[in-house]
């Protein structure tokens, strides 16, 4: 079922989706995620989560308006093989207007997720890990606890370069992403061409 408008400048994306989040875009015509299913699903892990999504979410209306009833984004991937996809889940084909997504490198969020320094090069990373090591301080303790403003401030800073690679995914140019993923504020009915 093709029923993507190819004559917008769109990016073809995967999304792996749990059924109640299919039947939402099949009733309401669009899903939009709220901050209460990430608290719920990830539990004790959540303020982890919540801490790099929060940030996320203050971000993402630099690159795409947050639209009526979005709280948190929606995750969809460049190649299919990227996704973690349960048996309950469904595996979506979209085809996103790219001025819909922000897109990044995978391996760069994977790095917020964990707390970590985004730097330049590995240098700069090594230097801050330094850093953080002679200061007896790990990573999680700088963005968890209030005890870190002026560092978790640095590492804030830093997480901004998850979007060096926004502007040229946009104009078709993957070059340095290893992994492409995007980050929705909604998945819409009219962007899945396929589902399984």
């Amino acid at each position: 079922m093709d029923t993507a408008d190819h004559t917008v400048n769109t990016v073809t994306l995967f999304a792996s989706q749990a059924e109640p989040v299919w039947q939402a875009v099949l009733r309401d015509g669009a899903a939009y995620s709220k901050a209460a299913y990430v608290r719920k699903k990830y539990g004790e892990s959540a303020p982890v989560f919540l801490t790099a999504y929060d940030w996320f979410v203050g971000q993402l209306p630099r690159f795409v308006p947050k639209p009526p009833g979005a709280e948190y984004p929606y995750w969809a991937f460049g190649d299919q093989y990227l996704m973690e996809a349960g048996s309950a889940s469904r595996i979506l084909r979209l085809e996103v207007p790219v001025g819909e997504a922000v897109f990044f490198d995978m391996y760069d969020w994977n790095r917020i997720m964990q707390m970590q320094y985004l730097g330049k090069d590995p240098g700069e990373e090594r230097a801050f890990r330094q850093e953080l090591a002679l200061r007896g301080i790990t990573p999680s303790e700088v963005m968890l606890t209030a005890f870190y403003p002026e560092l978790r401030a640095r590492v804030c800073a830093s997480w901004q370069r998850l979007f060096r690679h926004h502007e040229a995914v946009r104009q078709g140019d993957r070059t340095g992403v290893g992994s492409l993923q995007a980050g929705l504020w909604c998945i819409r009915r009219e962007w899945v061409t396929d589902v399984r």
